[in-house]
């Protein structure tokens, strides 16, 4: 497998949502990742629905089933662990401690492993033992009370804040930190990625914003919160949406002259108390094409703008098409490999694997002799 990432191998303890996408990430990069799944069905998949075809945070690595109960079952994974550059969980507090996988014992094994621990709430404080989920973690850090808008409760931006942007794409970031200092120093060392801490550091400009005078907690009422008339979607004439985002003055201008707007009122573009009335005018004017006919006019142009695509129109975009943004794995269309490389580009993930579907394959290309591999079928460990 190409990649920037081609060498290192890393343990993967499954779990949901945001340590998969880590490992995703890790294996997109290159890196051998081992998917370590549990002999017993999935409670929280079932619940979301999540086809084996369709679980496309499980692409890019192999999968191993093991019954973490039975004899003989942690001496295996202590055998892969001593082999990897990385482990990656995303179990509550504890939980690998009890399995007797925790990182004290993994390090005496292997003192230079990296052992990334992705949690919401943390390794440590009042809440770390408890439940949540991303709407939990997001709305604890702040990041969720801003988004929505001055009339409704905050919304759900999906699990893209808490899970993924705060919580999986932070342990991928901590865990290649982690490696390049064991490289220089030959220790590993333990990565507490809690959604929490990573969520409020995606809010990082926002706060700064609040302290410099700029951002009220009120929402909607904000530059990017939907309060600027500058900065929102708007709906067609054919009832689908438009986005534009015209900060700078220049593009600002440029906008107002393309839709042929030559009202006073629209100057200056700043003036927060005009915000709300020029939102209505605005949406007036832009209710009066079709999406396709805005596209026209304003696509490619310096406005700031894109039309507001589904999830079964953005990977058909001519411009998402032309650099290969997504790609079809077994029928399933997916967001592809990213950032871009020069050098080392990744290739195409290798479909997501069931569970268990490489178990004795994994064993026997990390060491496990062939005696051993049948005494865990027998024991019904694998």
């Amino acid at each position: 497998m190409a990649g920037p990432l081609e060498g290192i191998k890393v343990v993967e303890m499954v779990g949901i949502g945001p340590a998969p996408f880590c490992g995703m990430m890790l294996a997109d990069m290159g890196a051998e990742v081992i998917r370590i799944d549990q002999k017993r069905v999935d409670e929280t998949k079932v619940r979301l629905s999540i086809p084996g075809e369709g679980d496309v945070l499980a692409r890019g690595r192999r999968s191993l089933a093991i019954d973490l109960k039975n004899p003989g079952a942690i001496d295996v994974l202590l055998h892969l662990i001593g082999q990897a550059d990385a482990l990656i969980e995303g179990y509550r507090p504890g939980v690998m401690e009890r399995l007797g996988l925790g990182p004290d014992v993994c390090m005496q094994r292997n003192e230079r492993i990296v052992y990334g621990r992705m949690t919401g709430w943390g390794q440590t404080g009042p809440l770390a033992s408890a439940a949540g989920h991303d709407i939990n973690y997001i709305a604890l850090s702040g990041a969720l009370h801003p988004i929505g808008r001055p009339d409704t409760p905050p919304v759900p931006p999906l699990n893209y804040v808490g899970d993924f942007g705060g919580g999986a794409m932070l342990l991928a970031f901590g865990v290649v930190c982690a490696l390049l200092e064991s490289r220089r120093s030959g220790n590993g060392q333990v990565i507490d990625a809690a959604m929490t801490d990573g969520s409020a550091l995606l809010a990082a400009m926002i706060y700064g914003m609040k302290a410099a005078g700029v951002w009220t907690n009120r929402r909607g009422t904000n530059l990017f919160d939907g309060g600027a008339h500058f900065y929102d979607t708007y709906v067609c004439a054919d009832q689908k949406y438009i986005s534009i985002g015209p900060i700078e003055a220049r593009f600002y201008v440029l906008l107002l002259d393309l839709c042929g707007i030559d009202d006073p009122d629209f100057h200056p573009q700043l003036d927060v108390e005009r915000w709300p009335a020029l939102k209505q005018k605005l949406a007036i004017v832009f209710g009066l094409k079709t999406r396709a006919e805005w596209c026209s006019l304003l696509e490619g142009t310096d406005v700031c703008f894109a039309p507001v695509l589904d999830l079964d129109e953005a990977p058909m975009h001519p411009h998402n098409q032309a650099r290969g943004t997504f790609v079809t794995i077994d029928g399933v269309v997916q967001p592809a490999p990213a950032p871009r490389f020069s050098r080392t580009p990744p290739v195409t993930p290798r479909p997501s694997a069931r569970p268990g579907e490489h178990t004795e394959s994994i064993l026997a290309d990390w060491g496990v002799d062939v005696a051993q591999i049948q005494t865990l079928k027998d024991t019904n460990t694998i």
